[in-house]
């Protein structure tokens, strides 16, 4: 075990698979204590209790986070457990991919309330903690869809497009407090999402081979790319970086940008 989370006690939400996983497993290699969310219980648990026999110090809970009230219970749960929060990593959405006018109200509401609203939920239960602190960090999971357009995956990239702006303007408000607020934005990761978007195609091999031919390096990021990325901005090791975004796409977006 590192020690570059030495005394981070860290809630991270949508933990129990794909990139919050990555980021729960490499928190925990790193000497944090943490504070686990996902919708997905069963599934939590069983990864939490992997985490425990790896010698982590790790507790969760099963929750909503686009239900204020249960994040609000949640976060009493990890202070009481783990001690009182000091970083937050806003990890859990949803795809709601459409095109415009086919898409119902309901799709719509749900995209916001979890992809926006839900992190700041959390946003807004942990905060008071850290000026009570007098410091700490936010990370929100953005993605390449915050500063691009695909067609035909509205309204996702107008919730990501938001985010990054709750991620700027949370930045800039809290500074004086000493509290970082950045994000990352992800390109493709090979998560079981991506692969179950490939075999949804006749021919998967071939959807899977595509997609890697988009990319300057031939591949896509692994979760765990993501996560080392994340422990970086989580860590004391950037403490000037506030109110911004890195980007992790192999390149993607700026091949993009040059065509």
């Amino acid at each position: 075990m590192a020690d570059r989370l030495i005394g981070k006690r860290i809630v991270v939400t949508g933990a129990a698979q794909g990139i919050g996983l990555a980021i729960a497993q490499c928190f925990g290699r790193e000497g944090a204590a943490l504070f686990l969310i996902d919708t997905d219980g069963a599934l939590l648990e069983k990864e939490v209790l992997a985490l425990r026999e790896s010698g982590v110090t790790v507790s969760f809970a099963q929750a909503d986070i686009s239900d204020a009230k249960a994040i609000e219970n949640a976060f009493l749960q990890a202070d009481a457990e783990i001690g009182q929060i000091n970083a937050l990593v806003n990890n859990a959405g949803i795809n709601v991919f459409s095109k415009p006018l086919e898409m119902d109200d309901e799709a719509w509401n749900r995209c916001f309330d979890v992809n926006l609203k839900g992190a700041w939920n959390c946003c807004k239960a942990v905060l008071p903690r850290l000026i009570e602190q007098g410091g700490g960090a936010i990370l929100n999971i953005a993605s390449t869809h915050s500063f691009t357009i695909i067609p035909h995956t509205f309204p996702y990239p107008l919730a990501k497009h938001a985010l990054l702006g709750m991620t700027k303007s949370l930045g800039l408000e809290y500074a004086p407090q000493q509290i970082r607020v950045n994000a990352i934005a992800p390109g493709y990761v090979l998560t079981q999402k991506n692969v179950d978007y490939w075999n949804s195609f006749p021919a998967p091999e071939a959807a899977k081979a595509e997609t890697m031919r988009l990319h300057p390096g031939g591949r896509i990021a692994s979760t765990q790319e993501i996560a080392m990325a994340a422990v970086f901005m989580i860590s004391d090791e950037c403490p000037f970086m506030t109110a911004t975004c890195l980007t992790i796409d192999g390149g993607l977006s700026v091949l993009q940008h040059a065509v």
